[in-house]
């Protein structure tokens, strides 16, 4: 699905996805592309930024009440907040206008990539069926197949893109991830001057764990390296 206001634009977006295999339906405004997500409950939605009527980030936050559809956020806008307050509604990654077909082709595939699935180390499965991967780490259960994450008893609202954080730091606890490898394994790209999507997304996924000044944590930083799981 392509939300965008730009006649031109959505325009080419919208021909670079059927080029890609995709089923495309097309609006031009945040309250259709919400009513239309309802209807067709898309896998894929890129979503201006700067659109009439509700913005994109009231846009994705409404969207996000429904669908768990990969969401790329596309901006004008050159300053950073916009981007992090984007990302921190829902979406996956972002494009800055203006951009080349090459590079939306290259990170919508990167997102189809995903889930990804890789040997589970120094964690414990937990269930008896040899090919179902479940994780746990202290309070945190993950089951990898059925993409569901529990804390304790209750099921955590997560996002594709969180679900697959916390699954890759889960893999391996004791590893340090650098931010930079974070990148190409969540979100399968090499374009270093995106670390901050990892940033960002690692703080959506502490708030969502219920991690807090006071209470129990999950995920530690590194200072100057990145983030693995905290000890037990």
């Amino acid at each position: 699905m392509v939300v965008e206001d730009d006649e031109d634009i959505r325009s080419l977006i919208e021909f670079t996805l059927k080029t890609q295999g995709f089923e495309v339906t097309a609006v031009d405004s945040g309250l259709a592309g919400v009513e239309a997500v309802r209807t067709f409950d898309p896998d894929l939605i890129t979503l201006d930024l700067g659109l009439p009527g509700i913005d994109g980030i009231e846009t994705c936050r409404r969207i996000r009440e429904t669908s768990d559809a990969y969401v790329v956020m596309i901006t004008a806008r050159d300053d950073e907040i916009d981007r992090l307050i984007g990302l921190e509604t829902g979406a996956d990654d972002f494009l800055s206008k203006p951009f080349s077909v090459r590079e939306l082709k290259a990170r919508i595939n990167a997102l189809f990539r995903r889930p990804r699935r890789g040997p589970a180390l120094s964690v414990v499965p937990t269930s008896t069926e040899p090919d179902h991967e479940v994780l746990e780490h202290g309070a945190l259960r993950v089951d990898v197949d059925g993409r569901r994450a529990f804390r304790d008893e209750d099921e955590l609202a997560l996002t594709r893109t969180e679900f697959d954080l916390l699954t890759e730091l889960m893999r391996t606890p004791a590893r340090v991830w650098t931010r930079e490898a974070l990148l190409r394994s969540v979100w399968g790209t090499d374009w270093a001057t995106d670390t901050h999507l990892v940033e960002v997304h690692v703080g959506n996924l502490r708030r969502k764990l219920g991690e807090s000044r006071e209470g129990p944590k999950f995920v530690r930083t590194v200072r100057g390296v990145g983030y693995r799981m905290e000890s037990l």
